[in-house]
């Protein structure tokens, strides 16, 4: 009971965060960078679904590398058009990615479920789409995403391991068991063990291999307990991932504060890709 107190909690906290999030757009500075807005009609989800791409300036006409972006739960593909984000990709000048910013509905988990296959709209839906639409490099592509969109970036990289670059999870929303899930996470222990990304690091952790990948949280990060285990595990298999432990917890102001090293960490695979 407890557990499913705390998941309650989280559910609503970064609820919180998505409209805090969304309502940082107002007046932010894009710094040149160009927004676009395009809908996807998806055979998989069964809904039209708005997606939100940006390409930095000065970058038009150029294959640029891509990266897509999960968002949290609750917060929308509008949920990371902040300020911090936009001063951040122009730092980068001409190792800035595009970037699509998928619908991924209010508690997906962007996996494939019973009724909608959420994993399967963002592979092949989403990132062709972006791909023809903003002329990106098909061959560079990196995943992240924040909080739920963690966990989906994660669990999409493993099935899909030859896709992506590499992978961040940014306070990703990772358990250990069923019981401790939020509501609507997942349809049910079945469908939670299908994506039991800490047990496939103990016993497929290949599904990661040969890419870099991320993992930061804020200290006081109640997914805490579900990030360590799979760090462990990944490490304990011979893997190598970047961790960052730093001051904070599941809010919109701890992401807004490290959109900078998101982005370069991004930026520096990509282009080694």
């Amino acid at each position: 009971m407890r557990r499913r107190l705390v998941a309650l909690g989280l559910v609503l906290a970064v609820a919180l965060a998505g409209v805090a999030l969304a309502r940082s757009l107002r007046g932010a500075d894009r710094h040149g960078a160009r927004v676009e807005h395009f809908f996807v009609r998806s055979r998989f989800v069964h809904a039209r679904l708005r997606e939100t791409a940006v390409q930095p300036r000065g970058t038009a006409g150029r294959p640029r590398p891509l990266l897509v972006f999960l968002h949290g739960r609750g917060m929308g593909e509008d949920g990371s058009l902040n300020s911090q984000m936009f001063a951040a990709l122009a730092r980068l000048g001409s190792r800035a990615p595009d970037i699509v910013f998928p619908d991924g509905g209010d508690h997906s988990y962007w996996h494939d479920r019973h009724g909608a296959a959420w994993g399967r709209y963002v592979m092949d839906e989403v990132i062709p789409r972006t791909i023809k639409r903003l002329g990106a490099d098909p061959k560079r592509v990196a995943i992240g995403g924040i909080s739920m969109g963690g966990f989906g970036a994660f669990d999409l990289a493993r099935l899909y391991p030859r896709r992506f670059c590499a992978v961040g999870g940014h306070s990703p929303a990772i358990w250990q068991n069923a019981g401790e899930t939020a509501p609507g996470a997942f349809d049910n222990a079945a469908d939670f063990a299908r994506h039991d990304i800490v047990r496939v690091a103990r016993t497929h952790l290949r599904s990661w291999a040969g890419k870099p990948l991320w993992l930061d949280a804020g200290t006081a990060d109640p997914f805490d307990p579900g990030d360590r285990a799979f760090v462990s595990a990944l490490r304990a298999g011979g893997l190598k991932i970047t961790v960052h432990r730093w001051p904070g917890g599941h809010t919109g102001s701890y992401w807004r504060r490290h959109w900078g090293s998101y982005l370069a960490f991004y930026a520096r695979a990509l282009a080694r890709c």
